[in-house]
């Protein structure tokens, strides 16, 4: 212990500055800092939508008092001398902001301008690293720059990819900035100007000053008589800096949001209609979503959802920020509130993502329910490609389910639509079972199992159309929720018992005949998956009727669903003898020969089996020619 106070006195406290070597910056920036290359032309054009921004500013407060004339930000490739540049005319930089902005990383410009202007300016970039991904693509840089004050001299700073740089004076120029690229020989892609237009189509369709590359000749006609045209060549711009989202909703018209849909999404079906998103408080947020026509089925292609900051593209994946079944929309969100990595290529959580992602099913489930309470006919004739979105939510987003029990829909085998308590006020004389439960009956193939529907609806039975690749989780789902309903596939029994009831019908057989009449069909139709029954049943029903238990129909199709090999698993069903028809208690039952009973009750299997659409390839052909022998 002494020992240990003796050095102890030794020690003394230290205060100083971790030191960074500059020499490991750019490989970091190069290799770790951005997830993809071309982000470079995001980050340097944003760099001069900021720098142009400025200068409007500074215009507007009255610092700037001379003309702005055109601010375009152009791009130019020079392929001869292999340089691509992004030339704009903002601000401009100062030799001593040169110093300050590019000569320490990190240290961006936008900070200093935001605290000085807070209220007067959309600035997109706050982190200082954006301009050195250009070396992920660049083996030099050069930034020609002249300050907006025409008493600074022009200035140009070269940079080779590590920390030795230049700075020079030279001819004065222009206000703003050129920044050239000496694009490296293993990314000469960007010197091809389809890939540069790409990446411009990309990331900057929407920023708010224009953006210019190269030009574009378009055929322009003095009038109707005029076949030839004229050629006129025009400054390409590669951008819409005031986009639909942007304007207020009140004067937006119904054909503007089509068209701007079908900017977005070109050679798609026009949408069904859209949500206008505006919010300002706690957070700011604009946007349109769109809802397209994805009818009866999940294979849709998702992520088609846009997320910008500041009218700048990051990314169509917004899981973080949109609930899972709001990927199903289309269209355009932009916050310069929602929380992006260094690289403002990804999201990154927080309680803001939390409070936007409520917001924007709030306001989708409002629209809905708007659209459901004043115009419930449109509503309805949406519904085949709504149904999946909205079943879709209410699986997968508690708060949604409690908003779409009121706008969801359920459809009858007759065509109609109703609301689920419409439904249940329906049904429930006939349909309530002896213990207290509604039983709503479904099919999932309104063709194939139409003679059970018809038997159904024949004992005064409504049956609703299941058809839907997630209408096994939405009814479980209801199932869970509702009080007192069960679901029951109109064939997965008797009709009988579809709805139990305290009924019964006598037997026209005894028992012992009935147990003769059993053997028969076990005897010929052995089978370790099926079970068979002998049933007094109306004589209207079939002879032989063949039904698979809900329980184990709803198993094996989500097991398909989570793509299990079912063919380890046989087909399991019931296979139910009506005593009381006529070809069983009266033509089988008295049958003298024993070969002629086996080949009737054969006969007999294989018509249910026809009936719920089983009877496939050489079957099917055996069991026509039966039939024929039959009719001889």
């Amino acid at each position: 212990m002494h020992i240990e106070l003796e050095e102890s006195k030794q020690l003394s406290m230290t205060k100083g500055n971790i030191s960074v070597q500059t020499e490991n910056i750019f490989p970091i920036i190069k290799q770790f800092l951005y997830s993809d290359q071309e982000i470079f032309l995001r980050e340097l054009i944003s760099n001069a939508v900021d720098a142009t921004s400025k200068i409007q500013t500074l215009s507007r407060k009255g610092v700037y008092k001379d003309e702005l004339g055109d601010v375009t930000i152009e791009v130019i490739v020079d392929k001869e001398a292999k340089t691509l540049t992004i030339k704009d005319r903002g601000v401009g930089m100062t030799e001593s902001e040169v110093n300050k902005y590019l000569n320490q990383v990190a240290f961006s410009s936008a900070q200093d301008f935001l605290e000085k202007y807070k209220n007067e300016s959309s600035i997109i970039g706050h982190f200082g690293l954006g301009f050195y991904s250009a070396f992920m693509v660049a083996d030099r840089v050069e930034v020609v720059t002249q300050s907006h004050n025409r008493k600074e001299r022009t200035v140009k700073w070269t940079c080779e990819g590590d920390p030795k740089y230049t700075l020079e004076k030279v001819d004065k120029r222009e206000r703003g900035s050129d920044v050239i690229l000496h694009i490296s020989d293993d990314a000469t892609e960007y010197l091809e100007e389809a890939r540069i237009q790409e990446l411009l189509d990309k990331y900057c369709k929407f920023l708010p000053v224009e953006i210019k590359f190269g030009t574009k000749t378009e055929k322009v006609y003095k009038d109707d008589e005029d076949k030839e045209g004229t050629d006129v060549v025009t400054d390409n711009i590669v951008n819409n800096p005031n986009p639909l989202w942007k304007k207020a909703a009140n004067k937006i018209k119904e054909e503007e949001y089509k068209s701007f849909y079908n900017e977005l999404y070109p050679y798609s079906q026009p949408p069904m209609f859209w949500i206008h998103l505006n919010i300002d408080y706690p957070f700011n947020l604009t946007g349109v979503l769109y809802f397209p026509k994805i009818n009866n089925s999940m294979e849709v292609q998702k992520n088609k959802i846009q997320l910008y900051s500041n009218q700048v593209y990051v990314t169509d994946e917004v899981k973080e920020i949109v609930p899972e079944f709001l990927t199903l929309l289309h269209g355009v969100i932009d916050s310069p509130d929602i929380p992006l990595n260094v690289s403002r290529s990804y999201l990154q959580s927080d309680q803001n993502v939390k409070k936007i992602t409520s917001y924007i099913t709030k306001k989708v489930a409002e629209k809905l329910n708007n659209l459901f309470k004043k115009k419930r006919e449109s509503y309805e004739e949406k519904w085949k490609d709504l149904s999946v979105f909205v079943k879709y939510g209410m699986i997968s987003d508690e708060k949604f389910y409690d908003k779409a029990t009121k706008f969801v829909l359920l459809e009858s085998t007759d065509e109609k639509l109703y609301t689920i308590e419409e439904y249940r006020e329906k049904i429930k004389d006939a349909q309530t079972d002896k213990h207290d439960k509604q039983v709503f009956l479904y099919c999932n193939h309104k063709e194939d199992q139409a003679s059970y529907v018809k038997a159904a609806k024949e004992k005064g039975y409504d049956v609703l159309v299941m058809d839907n690749i997630i209408d096994n989780h939405f009814m479980q789902q209801l199932e869970q929720k509702l009080d007192k309903v069960t679901f029951v596939r109109v064939d997965s029994d008797i009709v009988s018992n579809l709805v139990q009831k305290d009924e019964t019908i006598e037997s026209v057989l005894s028992e012992k005949e009935n147990e003769k009449v059993l053997g028969i069909f076990k005897d010929k139709i052995a089978s370790e998956s099926n079970r068979f029954e002998m049933k007094a049943l109306s004589p209207e029903e079939p002879p032989v009727l063949i039904t698979k238990p809900e329980f184990m129909r709803r198993m094996s199709e989500m097991q398909r669903m989570q793509g299990m090999d079912m063919s380890i698993m046989p087909e399991s069903y019931n296979v139910v003898i009506n005593s009381n028809h006529v070809l069983i208690a009266d033509k089988l039952n008295k049958m003298r020969n024993d070969d002629k009973k086996s080949e009737f009750a054969q006969y007999l299997y294989q018509l249910a089996l026809l009936n719920q659409g089983m009877l496939k390839g050489e079957g099917l052909s055996n069991f026509v020619d039966k039939s024929i022998e039959f009719l001889k």
